[in-house]
């Protein structure tokens, strides 16, 4: 039994040293087994320490980026000017590339925003303007990352598959934050928040506003906006428009008697 015992201290005890801890080895006993213990558990700490300290930390996106001109799609809207919009190739690059290749295809100039819900989003970017079109390009592989669905917050629109992004958008009027890493965030609206806020409302809106030109900032093109309303026509006058009758008899002024 003693001999077994010591077999079995001398292998733990060489395992213990080759894992870079060194301890005092003692005769068999209580005593002895208590510090195996004690051993043993020194080692499992160590080596979890080293794994902890090889971990990969992930570091998060900052909240914003300078404005640089490449990474800004402009937006001019039919209900009222531009909306600028921030994008964000560093967390969704394939995502931004679609939307650059397509803006300068002119592929959203006069699409609609077919669905809009108050207090929710803006939705636009289908071609047949009932949220099932899209564009010819392949869909796109799902891009989530952590950025949330704020205010303003510009994302993809999917169907049910996660990787069925192809050229649907909508804009954020209010946080979703149930929408976070369930739909890829592409950028975020730095400035003209008013005039997606006057987005005409309905499922579909029934006169739904349009964007009239899309555009990659760096490429200089100037603002479009929608041609205004023609003036109303002036009041009919019943005067101007009475007309003698045909043949009607001369009025005579009577003779002086």
């Amino acid at each position: 039994m003693r001999f077994t015992s010591a077999l079995k201290t001398v292998a733990i005890g060489f395992a213990l040293t080759a894992s870079g801890v060194a301890f005092a080895q003692g005769g068999g006993g209580g005593g002895n087994a208590e510090e195996m213990k004690k051993a043993e558990a020194a080692v499992r700490a160590q080596d979890n320490a080293k794994s902890l300290g090889t971990e990969t930390v992930v570091k998060l996106p900052p909240a914003t980026v300078p404005a640089d001109p490449q990474n800004i799609w402009d937006l001019d809207l039919s209900s009222g000017g531009r909306v600028r919009i921030q994008l964000r190739p560093d967390i969704a690059p394939n995502h931004v590339e679609r939307i650059k290749e397509l803006t300068r295809q002119g592929f959203y100039n006069g699409l609609k925003f077919h669905r809009v819900i108050p207090g929710f989003m803006a939705q636009g970017g289908d071609p047949k303007g009932d949220g099932t079109g899209g564009s010819q390009l392949p869909d796109l592989k799902a891009e989530f990352n952590v950025m949330p669905h704020l205010r303003g917050t510009v994302s993809m629109a999917r169907a049910q598959s996660e990787d069925s992004a192809n050229s649907q958008f909508f804009i954020v009027l209010l946080p979703r934050m149930q929408l976070d890493k369930k739909y890829t965030v592409f950028g975020r609206v730095i400035e003209g928040m008013q005039y997606v806020d006057a987005i005409h409302q309905g499922e579909p809106p029934a006169d739904p506003t349009v964007i009239l030109q899309a555009s990659i900032e760096s490429d200089g093109k100037p603002p479009v906006t929608a041609a205004p309303p023609p003036p109303p026509a002036p009041p009919v006058s019943i005067i101007d428009t009475a007309k003698p009758k045909v043949g009607a008899p001369k009025k005579v002024a009577p003779k002086k008697k």
